[in-house]
Formats: C-alpha cells, structure tokens, sequence
C-alpha cells in the first residue's frame, strides 16, 4: 500500500490531481488556481500539467464563477469552484441556494449538480477582515447541498476525491490554518473501499466524556483531551466530518457511554450546528445524559482583528473548562 507523509494542502493537491487524471470532464476554476496555483498553492503545477482548459483562472467574480460552473454540471461535466478566501462566498450565495441546492429537485431528477465548491474557511492565520469566516451554517441549512470539512490529511486526500465523485453538489469547507499540518496519506485505496463520505468518526476512543468538533477545532478537541488525560479524565473525541447530513449515529453511541457531551466549534454559537447537535443528542439521549449538552464556540460577534484573534478562537482551556463544568453540573 503506497502511503506518504503529507500536508493537508498537498493531500489535497494530490486529491484533484488524481480527479483531474480520472476523468476528462473534471475541471478545476476560480481565482489564480492556475499560474499562480491558488493563494495557499492547493492547485499548483495543476494547469501547467492538465492545461489551462481543465485549470482555469477566473476574473474576480464569484457568482460568475458558481453560475458558470452550474451551466458546466448541466453539460455533464464535474466543476470544483475554489472560493479564495470564506468571506468572500456571499457574492456567489444566490447562485448556490438560488440555483446550485434547487436545480435537481426543481426538475424532478431529470437534472444533477456534480459540482464542488471548495471554501478555505476560519481563522488562526493572522488574516485581515474577510478571510477569517466560518459560514457553515448557511450552507447546512440549505436543503439541496451537502456539506463536509475534513480535519486531516487523509481525510482531505479521500474526502475531495470522493466530493468529485458525487453526483449531489457539496460545499467542501478546509480548514486553511491546518493547511500545513502533516500526516500520513494512503493513497491507493479505492474510493470504494474507503470510509463513506457522509461518516462520523471516533478519532480518540474514550469513557468519561464526549468531544465532538470538526475541521479546524478536531486538533484542538484532542489536545485537550490529551491533556485532560493527564488529570485522569478519559476523553472521547469524535470527527464530524459531514455537516449535512449529519452522521450522529456514532454520537449517540458515545453518548449514551460517557453520559456528557460538548460541542466545538469556531462559528459563532447562536443557530450554529452546536445548536442543532445539542438537541438532537438531547433528544436522543436525555435518560442517558447526566449534565447538559455544552457548547465551546466562537462570540457572536464579527470575526475579530487579527491581533485578538486568539481571544475569539476557541482553545484547548476553553474545551476543558467546558468539559469541567459538565463534570459539575
């Protein structure tokens, strides 16, 4: 079995290479993917060895972008549409819920959208206004679309592989600042035999308490329960990976296990999918739960100067404090 160490942004690289080689009607689009291989490089070398009519350098227009790749998706090709940064999807939101979410269902099955919209999405990168959104919630509320994030190389490489493959449109949101952490990648599993796309997954076995994060804050939650093992405390840390639909069976499992759980995420807490998790685990799981389902998430306020961006971020102090209060419920 092939397997190699890589970054999340390499893996991801490797990931559309291997579409790109695939299948002909695969095509990547969106601002400077192609000469300059995209702001954080996920696309380069990618035009200069497929050519510029399978990598191609948009103007600055994000609803053209989406518009034009829907027409594409109808004509039987595969678009990826990169959004530059997460702050700057709104101008492309119409086409994605106005037209991307609706066209399968508005004509009755005869049309698919086996489109992707990759969304580098929150913050920890030093980054000005604009760059630094976690809008994951407008996206899983949208009937229609589905919705991931991978959390780790491995995850990236199989989980883009596999959005492509799809023939329901996906809004594929990575987590830019882990863009460089590494891991080892098997890269010759069949799409077959990998773990489904829309998966849960226990990342971190545990017995005393739940954490359940995805993207960016997956690092985070097993830091903390890596250091709430030193203090004796047996954290389960479960990867989300898909937004919508939520995969929760493996939640509940856990749950009715250790009896407490928390959410975490970088979103602001009001109507984020903490909200969501946290009623249906309760729902589910009410006689199983000795404390209330918690939630560590970003303030509702707008993302902040990158300058305090660390007060804003949810953090591993923040994750335990949250698990020590459900402790003392």
């Amino acid at each position: 079995m092939a397997t190699e160490t890589l970054t999340m942004g390499k893996a991801l690289n490797r990931g559309l290479r291997r579409a790109l080689e695939d299948d002909s009607k695969v095509v990547i689009m969106g601002e400077d993917v192609g000469k300059l291989g995209g702001v954080f490089r996920i696309t380069d070398g990618l035009q200069k060895d497929f050519g510029e009519d399978r990598v191609i350098d948009t103007p600055l227009a994000e609803s053209g972008i989406i518009g034009t790749a829907v027409g594409l998706a109808i004509r039987g090709y595969r678009p990826i549409c990169e959004i530059q940064f997460d702050g700057f999807v709104y101008p492309a939101y119409d086409q994605i819920v106005s037209q991307v979410a609706k066209m399968h269902y508005r004509s009755q099955g005869r049309l698919r959208i086996p489109m992707v919209i990759r969304i580098p999405f929150g913050g920890g990168i030093g980054a000005v206004e604009h760059h630094s959104e976690s809008p994951e919630a407008y996206f899983a509320h949208t009937a229609g679309l589905k919705v991931v994030s991978c959390g780790s190389p491995q995850d990236a490489y199989t989980m883009i592989r596999q959005a492509i493959a799809s023939d329901d449109p996906i809004v594929f949101f990575e987590p830019k600042r882990r863009y460089h952490e590494k891991g080892v990648v098997e890269l010759d599993t069949p799409l077959s035999a990998a773990e489904p796309l829309h998966a849960s997954r226990v990342v971190r076995p545990g017995t005393d308490a739940t954490i359940l994060a995805y993207g960016p804050m997956v690092r985070t939650a097993l830091d903390a329960a890596q250091a709430a093992a030193e203090d004796g405390r047996n954290l389960e840390v479960i990867d989300l990976r898909t937004l919508s639909p939520l995969d929760l069976g493996p939640v509940f499992e856990s749950v009715r296990r250790t009896g407490r759980a928390v959410v975490v995420h970088e979103a602001p807490g009001n109507l984020g999918l903490g909200a969501e998790i946290a009623a249906r685990v309760t729902e589910e799981c009410f006689y199983s739960l000795e404390s209330p389902v918690l939630r560590v998430t970003g303030y509702d306020t707008p993302y902040p100067a990158a300058r305090v961006e660390e007060e804003y971020l949810p953090d591993l102090d923040r994750v335990l404090d949250a698990v020590d209060r459900a402790f003392g419920w």
